[in-house]
Protein backbone atom coordinates (compact mmCIF):
# COMPACT_ATOMS: atom_id res chain seq x y z
CA UNK A 1 0.00 0.00 0.00
CA UNK A 2 2.82 2.87 0.71
CA UNK A 3 4.41 1.68 -2.81
CA UNK A 4 0.79 2.54 -4.36
CA UNK A 5 0.50 5.86 -2.49
CA UNK A 6 4.38 7.01 -3.43
CA UNK A 7 3.40 6.17 -7.37
CA UNK A 8 0.25 8.17 -6.83
CA UNK A 9 2.49 11.25 -5.24
CA UNK A 10 4.65 10.73 -8.19
CA UNK A 11 1.94 10.51 -10.44
CA UNK A 12 1.05 14.14 -9.51
CA UNK A 13 3.99 15.48 -9.09
CA UNK A 14 4.80 14.80 -12.73
CA UNK A 15 2.16 15.92 -14.36
CA UNK A 16 2.07 19.17 -12.04
CA UNK A 17 6.40 19.55 -13.46
CA UNK A 18 5.21 18.97 -16.90
CA UNK A 19 2.10 20.36 -17.40
CA UNK A 20 1.39 22.64 -14.54
CA UNK A 21 -1.50 20.75 -13.46
CA UNK A 22 -2.68 19.58 -9.98
CA UNK A 23 -4.75 16.66 -9.74
CA UNK A 24 -7.43 15.70 -6.83
CA UNK A 25 -7.31 11.87 -8.09
CA UNK A 26 -10.59 9.62 -6.63
CA UNK A 27 -10.25 6.60 -5.88
CA UNK A 28 -13.22 4.95 -8.70
CA UNK A 29 -16.21 3.49 -6.98
CA UNK A 30 -17.04 1.18 -10.22
CA UNK A 31 -13.78 -0.70 -9.87
CA UNK A 32 -15.85 -3.33 -7.77
CA UNK A 33 -17.51 -4.03 -10.57
CA UNK A 34 -14.55 -5.03 -12.66
CA UNK A 35 -13.10 -8.80 -12.87
CA UNK A 36 -11.06 -10.05 -9.92
CA UNK A 37 -7.89 -10.36 -11.79
CA UNK A 38 -7.91 -6.88 -12.91
CA UNK A 39 -8.40 -5.46 -9.28
CA UNK A 40 -5.64 -7.65 -8.26
CA UNK A 41 -2.99 -5.59 -11.53
CA UNK A 42 -4.06 -2.55 -11.01
CA UNK A 43 -5.57 0.46 -9.16
CA UNK A 44 -7.59 2.73 -10.32
CA UNK A 45 -8.04 6.30 -10.11
CA UNK A 46 -10.18 8.93 -11.92
CA UNK A 47 -8.03 12.02 -12.69
CA UNK A 48 -9.63 14.92 -14.78
CA UNK A 49 -6.77 16.44 -17.37
CA UNK A 50 -7.21 19.59 -18.69
CA UNK A 51 -10.83 18.70 -18.62
CA UNK A 52 -10.63 15.54 -20.11
CA UNK A 53 -12.23 12.82 -17.87
CA UNK A 54 -9.59 9.92 -17.43
CA UNK A 55 -9.05 6.60 -15.60
CA UNK A 56 -5.28 6.25 -14.31
CA UNK A 57 -5.17 2.09 -14.40
CA UNK A 58 -1.74 2.20 -11.73
CA UNK A 59 0.00 -0.94 -12.17
CA UNK A 60 0.33 -2.78 -8.50
CA UNK A 61 2.72 -5.56 -9.40
CA UNK A 62 6.14 -5.64 -10.70
CA UNK A 63 5.77 -7.90 -13.71
CA UNK A 64 5.68 -6.28 -16.87
CA UNK A 65 2.85 -7.24 -19.52
CA UNK A 66 3.02 -6.88 -22.74
CA UNK A 67 1.70 -4.16 -24.46
CA UNK A 68 -0.57 -6.13 -26.13
CA UNK A 69 -2.44 -7.57 -22.91
CA UNK A 70 -2.04 -4.09 -21.37
CA UNK A 71 -4.57 -2.89 -24.57
CA UNK A 72 -6.99 -5.71 -23.99
CA UNK A 73 -7.32 -5.08 -20.34
CA UNK A 74 -7.92 -1.12 -20.76
CA UNK A 75 -10.61 -2.48 -23.56
CA UNK A 76 -12.27 -4.63 -20.77
CA UNK A 77 -12.10 -1.29 -18.42
CA UNK A 78 -13.87 0.37 -20.73
CA UNK A 79 -16.57 -1.43 -20.67
CA UNK A 80 -17.30 0.09 -17.55
CA UNK A 81 -15.57 3.49 -17.75
CA UNK A 82 -16.78 5.21 -21.37
CA UNK A 83 -14.09 8.12 -21.41
CA UNK A 84 -10.03 8.00 -21.30
CA UNK A 85 -8.02 5.32 -19.41
CA UNK A 86 -4.28 5.85 -19.12
CA UNK A 87 -2.04 2.99 -18.06
CA UNK A 88 0.41 4.31 -15.23
CA UNK A 89 3.53 1.99 -14.25
CA UNK A 90 6.85 3.50 -12.47
CA UNK A 91 9.21 1.58 -15.15
CA UNK A 92 8.74 0.43 -18.41
CA UNK A 93 11.61 -1.24 -21.19
CA UNK A 94 12.50 0.52 -23.27
CA UNK A 95 11.45 -1.50 -25.88
CA UNK A 96 7.47 -2.36 -24.57
CA UNK A 97 7.74 1.67 -24.26
CA UNK A 98 8.31 1.77 -28.11
CA UNK A 99 5.08 -1.03 -28.21
CA UNK A 100 3.00 1.07 -26.36
CA UNK A 101 3.13 4.14 -29.01
CA UNK A 102 2.98 2.48 -31.69
CA UNK A 103 -0.56 0.58 -30.47
CA UNK A 104 -2.12 3.99 -29.13
CA UNK A 105 -1.73 2.89 -25.24
CA UNK A 106 -1.93 6.12 -23.30
CA UNK A 107 0.46 5.95 -20.65
CA UNK A 108 2.49 7.66 -18.16
CA UNK A 109 6.11 6.65 -16.44
CA UNK A 110 6.29 9.31 -13.78
CA UNK A 111 9.66 11.70 -14.22
CA UNK A 112 10.65 9.63 -17.22
CA UNK A 113 7.75 9.63 -20.40
CA UNK A 114 4.05 10.74 -21.09
CA UNK A 115 2.07 9.68 -23.90
CA UNK A 116 -1.30 10.88 -24.10
CA UNK A 117 -2.54 11.26 -28.26
CA UNK A 118 -5.68 11.94 -27.21
CA UNK A 119 -4.34 15.40 -25.86
CA UNK A 120 -2.07 15.51 -28.69
CA UNK A 121 0.88 15.26 -25.68
CA UNK A 122 4.23 12.99 -26.27
CA UNK A 123 6.37 14.12 -24.07
CA UNK A 124 10.28 12.18 -24.00
CA UNK A 125 11.95 13.26 -20.97
CA UNK A 126 14.50 10.47 -21.12
CA UNK A 127 15.25 10.75 -24.63
CA UNK A 128 15.40 14.58 -24.68
CA UNK A 129 19.53 14.87 -24.78
CA UNK A 130 20.05 11.59 -27.70
CA UNK A 131 17.29 13.69 -29.83
CA UNK A 132 18.48 16.18 -31.60
CA UNK A 133 15.59 15.68 -34.78
CA UNK A 134 12.59 13.61 -34.78
CA UNK A 135 14.15 11.96 -37.61
CA UNK A 136 15.19 8.09 -37.74
CA UNK A 137 18.81 7.53 -38.66
CA UNK A 138 20.10 6.93 -42.17
CA UNK A 139 20.63 2.91 -42.67
CA UNK A 140 23.88 2.60 -42.81
CA UNK A 141 23.94 4.57 -39.18
CA UNK A 142 21.68 2.26 -38.00
CA UNK A 143 24.13 -0.53 -38.77
CA UNK A 144 26.61 0.87 -37.08
CA UNK A 145 24.48 1.01 -33.89
CA UNK A 146 23.44 -2.80 -34.66
CA UNK A 147 26.94 -3.74 -34.71
CA UNK A 148 28.12 -2.08 -31.18
CA UNK A 149 25.22 -4.21 -30.11
CA UNK A 150 26.62 -7.35 -31.49
CA UNK A 151 30.58 -6.82 -30.93
CA UNK A 152 32.33 -8.36 -28.31
CA UNK A 153 35.63 -7.10 -28.89
CA UNK A 154 36.69 -3.61 -27.67
CA UNK A 155 33.93 -0.68 -28.58
CA UNK A 156 36.51 1.03 -30.89
CA UNK A 157 34.94 1.53 -34.33
CA UNK A 158 36.80 3.93 -37.16
CA UNK A 159 35.36 4.31 -40.43
CA UNK A 160 37.96 2.32 -42.16
CA UNK A 161 37.37 -0.62 -39.87
CA UNK A 162 33.56 0.21 -39.95
CA UNK A 163 33.68 0.23 -43.79
CA UNK A 164 35.68 -3.32 -44.11
CA UNK A 165 33.27 -5.11 -41.71
CA UNK A 166 30.19 -3.74 -42.66
CA UNK A 167 30.41 -2.95 -46.96
CA UNK A 168 30.10 0.76 -46.67
CA UNK A 169 32.47 3.30 -48.15
CA UNK A 170 34.83 5.22 -45.48
CA UNK A 171 32.72 8.10 -45.98
CA UNK A 172 29.52 6.73 -45.26
CA UNK A 173 30.88 5.71 -41.57
CA UNK A 174 31.96 8.98 -41.25
CA UNK A 175 28.82 10.40 -41.68
CA UNK A 176 27.21 7.18 -39.25
CA UNK A 177 29.66 8.15 -36.79
CA UNK A 178 28.46 11.99 -36.64
CA UNK A 179 24.89 11.03 -36.39
CA UNK A 180 25.47 8.95 -32.97
CA UNK A 181 27.64 11.85 -31.78
CA UNK A 182 25.48 14.27 -32.60
CA UNK A 183 23.02 11.71 -30.83
CA UNK A 184 24.93 11.85 -27.65
CA UNK A 185 25.21 8.23 -28.25
CA UNK A 186 28.90 7.89 -28.66
CA UNK A 187 32.15 9.92 -28.38
CA UNK A 188 34.26 10.59 -31.30
CA UNK A 189 38.45 11.78 -30.46
CA UNK A 190 41.34 11.39 -32.60
CA UNK A 191 44.11 8.85 -32.76
CA UNK A 192 46.74 10.46 -34.92
CA UNK A 193 44.66 11.11 -37.94
CA UNK A 194 41.93 8.47 -37.47
CA UNK A 195 38.84 9.23 -36.04
CA UNK A 196 37.65 6.96 -33.36
CA UNK A 197 34.25 6.59 -31.70
CA UNK A 198 33.66 4.86 -28.40
CA UNK A 199 30.44 4.35 -26.77
CA UNK A 200 30.17 5.35 -23.13
CA UNK A 201 27.45 2.95 -21.98
CA UNK A 202 27.13 -0.61 -21.83
CA UNK A 203 24.93 -2.66 -24.72
CA UNK A 204 21.40 -2.39 -22.75
CA UNK A 205 21.94 0.93 -22.10
CA UNK A 206 22.57 1.95 -25.81
CA UNK A 207 19.85 -0.15 -26.88
CA UNK A 208 17.24 1.23 -24.73
CA UNK A 209 18.70 4.90 -25.85
CA UNK A 210 18.70 4.63 -29.47
CA UNK A 211 15.65 2.47 -30.09
CA UNK A 212 13.68 6.18 -30.49
CA UNK A 213 16.02 6.36 -33.25
CA UNK A 214 16.00 2.75 -34.59
CA UNK A 215 13.41 1.68 -37.30
CA UNK A 216 11.94 -0.92 -39.55
CA UNK A 217 14.39 -2.18 -41.67
CA UNK A 218 12.00 -3.46 -43.62
CA UNK A 219 10.63 -1.24 -46.90
CA UNK A 220 7.90 -3.49 -48.81
CA UNK A 221 6.33 -6.88 -48.18
CA UNK A 222 4.63 -8.92 -50.53
CA UNK A 223 3.97 -12.40 -51.49
CA UNK A 224 5.72 -14.23 -53.74
CA UNK A 225 6.11 -18.29 -55.42
CA UNK A 226 9.71 -19.52 -56.01
CA UNK A 227 9.33 -22.93 -58.05
CA UNK A 228 13.00 -23.78 -56.83
CA UNK A 229 13.19 -25.91 -53.44
CA UNK A 230 15.34 -23.12 -51.15
CA UNK A 231 14.96 -20.19 -49.43
CA UNK A 232 14.67 -16.87 -50.83
CA UNK A 233 16.89 -15.17 -48.63
CA UNK A 234 17.32 -15.09 -44.32
CA UNK A 235 14.58 -16.33 -42.50
CA UNK A 236 12.91 -13.37 -41.01
CA UNK A 237 8.94 -12.05 -39.59
CA UNK A 238 7.55 -14.83 -37.81
CA UNK A 239 9.57 -17.31 -39.27
CA UNK A 240 12.43 -16.04 -37.31
CA UNK A 241 10.44 -15.19 -34.34
CA UNK A 242 9.17 -18.74 -34.20
CA UNK A 243 13.40 -19.40 -34.61
CA UNK A 244 13.99 -17.24 -31.32
CA UNK A 245 10.71 -18.60 -29.31
CA UNK A 246 8.41 -21.02 -28.51
CA UNK A 247 6.07 -19.46 -31.18
CA UNK A 248 4.73 -22.15 -33.72
CA UNK A 249 5.83 -21.73 -37.26
CA UNK A 250 4.01 -19.79 -39.46
CA UNK A 251 1.64 -21.38 -42.62
CA UNK A 252 3.60 -18.81 -45.05
CA UNK A 253 7.41 -18.99 -44.38
CA UNK A 254 8.78 -15.77 -44.14
CA UNK A 255 12.19 -14.12 -45.80
CA UNK A 256 13.98 -10.68 -46.07
CA UNK A 257 16.12 -9.63 -49.32
CA UNK A 258 18.18 -6.32 -49.40
CA UNK A 259 16.58 -4.52 -52.44
CA UNK A 260 19.42 -4.78 -54.37
CA UNK A 261 19.52 -8.33 -54.10
CA UNK A 262 15.60 -8.22 -55.06
CA UNK A 263 16.65 -6.01 -58.27
CA UNK A 264 18.61 -8.91 -59.46
CA UNK A 265 15.90 -11.68 -58.39
CA UNK A 266 12.43 -10.31 -59.19
CA UNK A 267 13.12 -10.76 -63.12
CA UNK A 268 13.55 -14.89 -62.39
CA UNK A 269 11.50 -16.90 -64.29
CA UNK A 270 11.20 -19.48 -61.25
CA UNK A 271 9.58 -16.56 -59.14
CA UNK A 272 5.88 -15.09 -59.46
CA UNK A 273 4.67 -12.25 -57.21
CA UNK A 274 1.42 -12.84 -55.99
CA UNK A 275 -1.69 -10.11 -55.47
CA UNK A 276 -2.92 -12.58 -52.47
CA UNK A 277 -1.15 -15.77 -50.92
CA UNK A 278 -1.55 -18.75 -51.96
CA UNK A 279 -0.59 -22.76 -50.63
CA UNK A 280 2.93 -23.06 -51.03
CA UNK A 281 3.77 -19.09 -50.91
CA UNK A 282 5.91 -16.78 -49.04
CA UNK A 283 6.16 -13.33 -48.03
CA UNK A 284 8.75 -11.72 -48.64
CA UNK A 285 10.71 -8.25 -46.85
CA UNK A 286 12.50 -6.24 -48.89
CA UNK A 287 15.36 -4.30 -46.47
CA UNK A 288 17.19 -1.52 -46.44
CA UNK A 289 20.08 -3.01 -45.21
CA UNK A 290 21.62 -7.20 -46.22
CA UNK A 291 19.93 -8.97 -43.72
CA UNK A 292 22.88 -11.64 -43.87
CA UNK A 293 24.62 -8.68 -42.15
CA UNK A 294 24.15 -10.05 -39.04
CA UNK A 295 22.33 -13.47 -39.24
CA UNK A 296 23.02 -16.36 -37.81
CA UNK A 297 21.73 -20.25 -39.21
CA UNK A 298 20.15 -18.41 -42.03
CA UNK A 299 17.87 -16.36 -39.52
CA UNK A 300 17.85 -12.47 -39.24
CA UNK A 301 19.33 -11.08 -35.78
CA UNK A 302 17.34 -10.37 -33.08
CA UNK A 303 17.49 -6.55 -32.98
CA UNK A 304 17.00 -6.01 -36.47
CA UNK A 305 13.78 -8.79 -36.57
CA UNK A 306 12.17 -6.32 -33.05
CA UNK A 307 12.23 -3.45 -35.24
CA UNK A 308 10.66 -5.16 -38.23
CA UNK A 309 7.66 -6.56 -36.43
CA UNK A 310 5.10 -3.95 -36.24
CA UNK A 311 2.75 -3.78 -33.49
CA UNK A 312 0.40 -6.69 -33.01
CA UNK A 313 -3.20 -7.16 -31.72
CA UNK A 314 -1.92 -11.07 -31.35
CA UNK A 315 -0.88 -11.47 -27.60
CA UNK A 316 0.89 -14.74 -28.70
CA UNK A 317 3.28 -12.65 -31.20
CA UNK A 318 4.10 -9.99 -28.73
CA UNK A 319 4.72 -12.48 -26.15
CA UNK A 320 7.38 -13.80 -28.05
CA UNK A 321 8.88 -10.93 -28.70
CA UNK A 322 9.20 -10.14 -25.35
CA UNK A 323 10.51 -13.58 -24.52
CA UNK A 324 13.19 -13.12 -27.76
CA UNK A 325 14.89 -9.73 -25.97
CA UNK A 326 14.47 -11.62 -22.50
CA UNK A 327 17.27 -13.65 -24.44
CA UNK A 328 19.60 -11.11 -25.44
CA UNK A 329 22.92 -11.94 -23.31
CA UNK A 330 23.74 -7.84 -22.43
Amino acid sequence: MREMAEMDISFERYLKETLDIYLRPKKWKEAEKLPFFLRNLYAFFEVPILGTHCLAMVAKDEAEHTPATIRKHILQVQKKWSHEVIYVRQKVTAYNRKRLIEQKVPFVIPGNQMYLPFLGIDLREHFKKIRATDSPWSPSTQVVVLYALRHDGEPRFTPKNLANRLGYTAMTMTRALDELEGAGLGQIFMEGRERVLRFDRNKKELWGNALERLRSPVKKRMWVKYSLNKPLGMKAGLSALAYYSTLAEPANPVFALEGKKWKGIKTDKNLRVLDIPEPYACMLEIWSYPPELFAKSGVVDRFSLYLSMPANDDERVEAALEEMMEQVAW
